[in-house]
């Protein structure tokens, strides 16, 4: 599902003018839609008329719905996929089926409800509309090769300075029990080994983590039914540790901890560029990370190197938040650290969105009494800019997911593999034995030689992939026929010799 966020768009009904490509294009998605549309699970029709009336009733009903565009996308619910257990009982008028959504966080899911009850109930022949909500949360991107504590989490929020004394702390708690408020299943994972903060910051009954004897896994503790790892809840308060040995410790509380199904985890990362960071990236696959920052100018030169690092990684960053940013008094607003830190990382880095925080006492008050902010005034000024924060994530990770589930797929009609990096506006063709032959792993080139193991003519010409599945925010996963799963990396791809003209198959009309 897309994030959903923003105003539901309806779209008109009076005919406008179309260019002769727009047309096609039109056409092209018509048919596709229709085809999608008749294979939506479990829909079926209760009304005992004919056959075709039944079709024509979803036909109806579908098309009343595909006016619903996601405002993010561009795309009407019906070809997302959110349409499901439709049941038409025409002689009666009345209509059912369920709305599944990708994410409970919807921050919109109520006007979505709404508007589709207006469209159907628009309907001539429909005199009672009863529409469903839920929720199936995105699966993560490459299930089988996480560590079994990952493998059920929808995404993974890195939340960053690169700096101490910002404010991180306080921005990864509050932001974490802002989407639980939102309706989602949060985790919070402290990876602070020297000085961890969420024992401070939030107050659960159960302060000691304890071990799964029969699975060998640690039980996170809860706090108002977010679920909370840290190294301050081992027992242990804070380390006196070698970085590898830090690494290691880090590396078994995220992967070891049962987390269960959750829709966020929010990853409090500790200060600076170092091992840990690298560990975390490389373990967990992050979905996008949070920059938190002062107005000084010596705190953007250290978020700077952490934007770097995230971009290496290719992990994007999709929000500045800008700590102790300003206060008001005598009916003005002062900025006594200057300001431009944070517009400075958005404009440098092209970062979409940038959230500044007031100074307030209660929001350091509240990080040291156990009992976040947003939890404790949940209508205060601090509370809705971590709401607004709070729709951001949850738009920006489903549009990550949808570029990325998007990116490289393989199109059997034409025999081709499409490829659309995220971010990236353009949009080319691979042949699949081109991708095939320029696999980089050990099994088709020599580590230490460099030599060419796997030869032109290995790799069948009309060879096809049998799946391909995305590998975080930087690779895909292309199974081939002989059971080898090659990495091929956006970067890699992009290198690749590209296809120019493809004739189209004798069964696609020209005129599409």
């Amino acid at each position: 599902m897309s994030s959903l966020v923003g105003s539901i768009l309806v779209q008109q009904e009076k005919p406008f003018a179309l260019s002769p490509g727009s047309q096609a294009q039109r056409n092209v998605r018509r048919v596709w839609t229709s085809r999608k549309c008749s294979a939506l699970s479990s829909v079926s029709a209760t009304a005992n008329v004919g056959q075709v009336s039944t079709r024509a009733a979803e036909e109806d009903v579908l098309k009343a719905l595909s006016q619903i565009i996601d405002p993010d996308f561009g795309t009407d619910i019906v070809s997302c996929g959110f349409v499901k257990d439709m049941n038409i009982d025409k002689a009666s008028g009345e209509v059912s089926f369920r709305l599944e959504l990708t994410t409970p966080a919807c921050p919109i899911k109520d006007m979505f409800e709404q508007k589709a009850n207006e469209v159907v109930a628009a309907l001539p022949w429909v005199k009672k509309v009863n529409v469903t909500m839920s929720a199936q949360p995105a699966k993560p991107a490459f299930v089988g090769q996480l560590p079994a504590g990952l493998q059920t989490i929808s995404n993974i929020i890195a939340v960053s300075s690169c700096k101490g004394g910002v404010g991180k702390s306080t921005v990864a708690v509050n932001l974490a029990y802002t989407l639980a408020g939102m309706g989602a299943r949060v985790g919070i994972f402290d990876a602070d080994v020297y000085g961890p903060s969420l024992p401070t910051m939030v107050s659960p009954e159960n302060r000691v983590l304890e071990m799964n004897p029969e699975k060998k896994s640690i039980i996170p503790t809860e706090y108002l039914g977010v679920k909370l790892v840290s190294f301050g809840f081992a027992g242990q308060g804070r380390a006196i540790m070698r970085g590898p040995m830090v690494s290691g410790v880090i590396n078994q509380l995220l992967t070891t901890a049962d987390w269960g199904e959750l829709d966020y985890l929010v990853i409090d990362m500790p200060p600076g560029t170092g091992d840990i960071h690298l560990t975390l990236c490389q373990v967990a696959p992050l979905t996008a990370a949070v920059i938190v920052t002062t107005p000084q100018k010596l705190s953007f030169i250290d978020v700077a190197k952490g934007v770097r690092m995230f971009s290496k990684l290719k992990v994007p960053c999709v929000a500045v938040v800008e700590n102790m940013c300003y206060f008001d008094a005598d009916e003005k607003r002062y900025y006594p650290f200057g300001r431009g830190s944070g517009s400075q990382v958005v404009q440098q880095f092209g970062i979409p969105n940038l959230f500044d925080l007031p100074i307030r006492p209660t929001l350091s008050a509240s990080g040291d009494s156990g009992i976040p902010d947003v939890v404790a005034d949940p209508l205060s000024e601090v509370a809705k800019i971590f709401q607004d924060l709070g729709v951001c994530v949850v738009q920006q990770c489903a549009k990550i997911r949808q570029q990325v589930s998007t990116a490289v797929t393989y199109d059997k009609s034409l025999k081709v593999i499409k490829v659309k990096v995220p971010n990236s506006d353009e949009e080319f063709l691979l042949h699949p034995a081109t991708v095939r032959r320029n696999d980089r792993s050990a099994q088709s080139v020599d580590e230490w030689t460099g030599e060419q193991k796997l030869q032109f003519a290995d790799v069948s010409e009309d060879i096809e992939p049998e799946e391909i599945r995305p590998m975080g925010n930087y690779a895909v996963s292309i199974t081939w026929p002989d059971g080898f799963s090659q990495i091929a990396p956006y970067d890699q791809l992009q290198t690749i010799e590209r296809l120019v003209d493809i004739p189209l198959p004798a069964s696609i009309p020209l005129s599409l």
